[in-house]
């Protein structure tokens, strides 16, 4: 078994490209491979903390676009004017508090992941859960042609997830970005262009 490294390549990478996380790299594969953002648009990024995604899509969208971040954590890395942040709970948030930045999304992201317990049913479980309210506030939020963007542990409920997802987006992906630690059982659905 293949020990873990905190100070692997992405995270001295991510040092010398000015990123907060190496978590950047998983986002910015994804972008890559499906050109999820573009330049003004409006993102919204949910489980923001420590801020290394705020950071690409600042740059990404530029000044004419818009970044909303959400975390119950404190970010402490500057950013650029268009990139704003709302602590608060994504179980407690409503469309309506984020009305004062934008009524909508052109993308909405989410890193959210739950406390581990390292019990993998209980943990995938969370994992769900999270992605369930992510998709659920980009339901409300994305503008139709969309996309969206979330992280899931994969568990018994995963399969279920992805038939959601079909209904609601025209194309649906895996993905598991190469910056992602080989044990780690996280995967990235990318579901582009949302039906009206």
């Amino acid at each position: 078994m293949t020990k873990w490294q905190p100070q692997d390549h992405y995270f001295h990478r991510a040092k010398k490209e000015g990123f907060i996380a190496r978590s950047v790299y998983k986002l910015e594969e994804v972008d890559r491979r499906v050109r999820l953002l573009r330049p003004g648009q409006r993102v919204l990024d949910l489980g923001c903390h420590p801020g290394s995604w705020l950071q690409y899509c600042a740059r990404v969208v530029g000044k004419q676009g818009l970044v909303v971040g959400i975390d119950t954590r404190k970010i402490s890395v500057e950013l650029p004017p268009h990139v704003h942040l709302v602590q608060a709970d994504v179980f407690e948030l409503s469309p309506a508090d984020l009305h004062h930045f934008s009524n909508e999304f052109d993308v909405v992201l989410s890193d959210l992941a739950p406390a581990t317990t390292g019990i993998r049913s209980v943990d995938s479980d969370r994992s769900s859960l999270l992605f369930q309210r992510a998709l659920a506030l980009a339901d409300d939020l994305l503008v139709p042609g969309g996309h969206f963007l979330g992280k899931i542990f994969q568990g018994s409920s995963f399969d279920e997830i992805v038939r959601e997802l079909k209904s609601k987006f025209r194309k649906v992906k895996g993905i598991k970005p190469r910056a992602t630690r080989k044990e780690s059982k996280e995967i990235f659905l990318v579901a582009m262009d949302k039906k009206k």
